[in-house]
């Protein structure tokens, strides 16, 4: 991942054998790129696909900032092979840039969150997968067809039990998908449309309730925070103050005044 501005950099025809996409914050970059010149503008997505010859500058004296990835071709694949429950190749995508406001922002929180240490594992895993398989679906030459989400009671017991067992580790959509048996993008889907909640947000609710359980035993903020599995107090509090209204030191000290 990449998070730079460039003024007077030029870069000369190159090639990528990784597949970059980003956003542009602000300015504006121009490159040759399949044939044509084309400017990728602020809150647009630029891309470029593996092996495709391309150059780059600054299409103004103020020149541009952007916020890069540079894929493994593979996830892709994988991921459009998922959506679609078959395997398919590589999402062809035809232009270099893509005029779309929503899917922007989303790549931008996505590069944002990948880039916080203080981020939680399964979290950053389900918006990398979701943000990817929304690029292809939206924007790839043939995009796949999403096959309906297979209801399975059991498989959604097994993935609560193992997040209320193992909450205070790093768990990863990997580990839960390892456990199902199901691919990352149908898990993600038949959870959120059983629970109602996506299952990083259903893990850090029994986060949260395990901290406040700890708290009312008179832990720290600091030894709550690190028994649960969010990475520090400053994690825990933020969003403690998110889902209940109050900070845990305010909740700690209501239970000692009780």
């Amino acid at each position: 991942m990449l998070h730079a501005t460039y003024v007077t950099q030029t870069f000369p025809n190159h090639t990528h054998d990784r597949f970059a996409v980003g956003i542009i914050e602000r300015g504006a970059l121009e490159f040759h790129y399949r044939g044509a010149n084309i400017v990728a503008a602020s809150g647009e997505i630029n891309l470029c696909l593996p092996g495709e010859l391309h150059d780059g500058h600054a299409m103004q004296s103020e020149g541009w900032t952007y916020r890069m990835f540079y894929f493994d071709p593979a996830i892709w694949q994988q991921i459009a092979s998922e959506v679609a429950n078959r395997t398919l190749g590589f999402p062809f995508f035809q232009s270099g840039v893509i005029r779309d406001e929503v899917l922007a922002q989303t790549i931008r929180r996505l590069h944002i969150k990948l880039t916080d240490t203080g981020q939680d594992l399964l979290d950053q895993d389900i918006t990398l997968v979701n943000t990817i398989a929304q690029m292809i679906l939206r924007h790839a030459e043939n995009p796949p067809k999403i096959k309906p989400v297979r209801k399975d009671p059991h498989v959604i017991s097994l993935i609560k039990d193992y997040m209320q067992t193992h909450y205070a580790s790093h768990i990863s959509l990997a580990d839960l998908c390892r456990l199902t048996n199901i691919s990352r993008f149908h898990l993600v889907h038949m959870f959120k449309q059983y629970v109602g909640l996506p299952p990083q947000t259903y893990l850090r609710q029994i986060r949260l309730q395990h901290a406040k359980d700890l708290l009312v035993k008179g832990e720290t903020i600091a030894q709550a925070a690190l028994a649960t599995g969010f990475s520090d107090q400053s994690h825990l509090t933020r969003w403690f103050k998110r889902v209940w209204g109050y900070t845990p030191g305010l909740y700690s000290n209501l239970i000692q005044d009780n």
